[in-house]
């Protein structure tokens, strides 16, 4: 996988989101309290809404327009909501933000 230097982790806010441009498509970039790092599209599958300007709790982030819930290792809503968000192949190493050039299968 071609791996692209996006930025360090210091520059994504605790708990908060930075969103990137990356092939012509709005990246989140997500990091939770124990910075751990996620890449999801910045569209909710509901409506389209701004994941990035969310609230992050635990490993997921809860839309802000409709208060949907999207795991952010898996890009799947919570139930009783039913969707899926794109999410990229990110690596943090020695404190830098490294982005996959291509989507891939999150978790389930």
């Amino acid at each position: 996988m071609n791996w692209k230097k996006i930025c360090t982790l210091t520059d994504i806010p605790k708990l908060g989101a930075r969103v990137v441009n990356m092939d012509g498509e709005a990246i989140a970039l997500f990091r939770t309290a124990d910075d751990n790092v996620f890449a999801l599209h910045d569209k909710c599958p509901h409506k389209g809404g701004p994941l990035s300007q969310g609230i992050v709790a635990g490993n997921s982030v809860t839309c802000p327009m409709h208060g949907w819930k999207i795991g952010l290792d898996s890009g799947q809503a919570q139930e009783p909501d039913v969707g899926h968000t794109p999410c990229l192949a990110v690596k943090l190493e020695q404190g830098e933000v490294w982005l996959g050039a291509a989507e891939q299968t999150c978790l389930a």
